[in-house]
């Protein structure tokens, strides 16, 4: 017995045998499988584009109008896909515009870092101060509180909480806004019954209350600079295209961004009301909501320390000098103390500098601001906006612009009142189904430039709805963050944003239309004329 368990023990080999020609075929497949990926085939496209319009477009221009339009293949797969992230594509330009000959090093990095990324760096730091402070939760329970009525008045507390969010939108930006108040909102809404049990009526108000956090984020942002980056790829781009022409300060683009927020606000409050707050909600709602919830929400965060009441002074003071730099042409504002040489992003990083220096009183030597509080700064918005104005620039500088211009001409006699309500539709369905607003935007802006030239009408007429026309998305939860941010919380589903954004984006589009030709030809003065550059 022994000897056969020798022998048999012999025949064992010390190793497993495998089979080589087996096993380079398994490592052959496994290496081909982990190369031709849909992440790496998306990453080729953009090159392959890119050789593809070099090689075989030819263009009636000169050949870096061609290089430029094979950079904009490049970018636009890769912001597409997102098979780069989205903050390194935005700094492709750096490298791309170089090397194909468009632009020097140091003129495409002046794109990176101007007056209006300055702005938006300013404003983010004090952002920052806002959330780290709990004023944004503080301010929304105040205003909740108020508008919260007795006995329950439920669209007039949905009110309120659409115009908190609306609010803070405007100071920040949308997508920051949607996320600070989202828990706010969510938290009034932890006291309802969830479940089977949930009544049509409770469900229903918090489907308002959600949807009414989205949308109002994206409407506030709409009447200021810093709500959102779309605003600002369009005031830098006017500013390359036209630099002689009267920059669009805060204070001129609030006069017509915040009439036109107004109307769409209350728009949206309507629908809500119309199609979520039944007349008999208050008695089915108030056991769920009421003031001394609120209150003691409000005790829990204690009296305003000197640090909190430091910021909103600081924020306050901020907002009176970006409305006071340039008034009128009477009344020039400060900014004429300074020759014009001042501009908003000058007042945003200088306030944004005293937090840093301004002690909070909470432990001795701490500021209202460190630099590790920071890290959460938005890069990628900010590196977004540069690669947006240094595509405007290199689509003007390269000639690109006068093969558009020429290729659009049959446009010359459409009229304005038909072509602005288009602009604002295919831009906000560019938005919804395609890509970013701030991708559209960087898009569109120098085609809409290219098609005022052609028709003889004021750029902004064509460059304002094109630009407010992709914030304008409002059908799926994937179009903008803020959407993502409202459905993630499960409280809505598709079809109440189809339900409800789809009206919304008709009265904003009508809005815009209304607005334009009217309030917009007094505030951005377009019936004096504009010298076009020659591109």
């Amino acid at each position: 017995m022994n000897t056969d368990t020798n022998s048999d023990d012999s025949k064992t080999p010390l190793l497993p045998i495998h089979d080589p020609t087996q096993a380079r075929q398994s490592s052959s497949h496994s290496f081909l499988t982990s190369i031709f990926t849909p992440g790496n085939c998306y990453i080729l496209l953009g090159p392959l584009l890119c050789a593809i319009i070099c090689l075989c477009v030819k263009l009636d221009g000169p050949v870096n109008g061609r290089n430029m339009l094979a950079i904009l293949a490049w970018i636009f797969a890769w912001w597409l896909t997102e098979a780069v992230p989205m903050p390194v594509t935005s700094m492709s330009p750096l490298f791309l515009f170089p090397l194909f000959g468009i632009a020097s090093a140091d003129s495409v990095a002046k794109s990176y870092m101007d007056d209006v990324i300055a702005l938006v760096l300013g404003s983010f730091i004090l952002a920052l101060a806002v959330e780290h402070y709990n004023i944004h939760k503080r301010l929304a329970l105040n205003i909740t509180l108020l508008f919260c009525g007795d006995p329950l008045n439920p669209p007039l507390l949905l009110l309120g909480i659409c115009a908190t969010t609306a609010f803070v939108s405007m100071w920040m930006h949308n997508v920051a806004a949607a996320m600070m108040m989202m828990p706010v909102a969510t938290g009034i809404l932890q006291r309802m019954p969830e479940g089977p049990s949930q009544s049509n009526v409770v469900r229903n108000f918090c489907k308002a209350v959600v949807l009414g956090v989205i949308y109002a984020a994206a409407v506030g942002g709409m009447s200021t600079l810093t709500g959102t980056g779309v605003n600002l790829i369009l005031v830098g781009m006017w500013k390359s295209y036209f630099p002689e022409a009267e920059p669009i300060s805060f204070s001129t683009w609030f006069f017509f961004g915040f009439p036109l927020a107004l109307l769409i606000f209350f728009a949206l409050w309507g629908i809500l009301c119309l199609l979520y707050c039944s007349r008999g909600s208050g008695p089915a709602l108030s056991p769920y909501l009421d003031k001394a919830h609120l209150k003691r929400e409000l005790e829990i965060l204690g009296p305003m320390a000197f640090a909190e009441k430091m910021i909103l002074t600081l924020f306050g003071i901020l907002i009176v000098l970006w409305m006071t730099r340039s008034i009128t042409d009477d009344i020039p504002g400060w900014g004429a103390l300074f020759h014009g040489r001042a501009g908003d992003g000058t007042v945003s990083v200088m306030i944004a500098t005293l937090l840093f220096i301004i002690p909070s009183k909470k432990q001795p030597g701490e500021k209202l601001m460190d630099w590790n509080k920071c890290k959460k700064l938005p890069w990628n918005i900010i590196l977004l906006l540069g690669a947006g104005f240094a595509i405007a620039d290199g689509v003007r500088t390269s000639g690109l612009a006068d093969v558009l211009s020429e290729a659009i001409d049959f446009l010359e006699q459409a009229p304005y009142l038909a072509i602005a309500p288009a602009v604002c539709v295919i831009s906000a369905t560019i938005t919804e189904f395609i890509t970013s607003n701030n991708a559209t935007t960087t898009l569109l802006i120098p085609l809409l430039i290219q098609i005022a030239q052609t028709m003889h009408v004021h750029p902004l007429f064509l460059m304002v709805p094109g630009a407010i026309g992709a914030q304008f998305a409002f059908l799926l939860p994937t179009a903008t963050p803020s959407n993502t941010v409202g459905f993630a919380t499960g409280h809505i589903e598709m079809p109440d944003m189809i339900k409800t954004g789809l009206p919304l984006k008709i009265a904003g589009t009508a809005a815009l239309s209304f607005l334009m030709p009217t309030l917009g030809a007094y505030v951005f003065g377009t019936d004096r004329g504009i010298q076009y550059l020659s591109f």
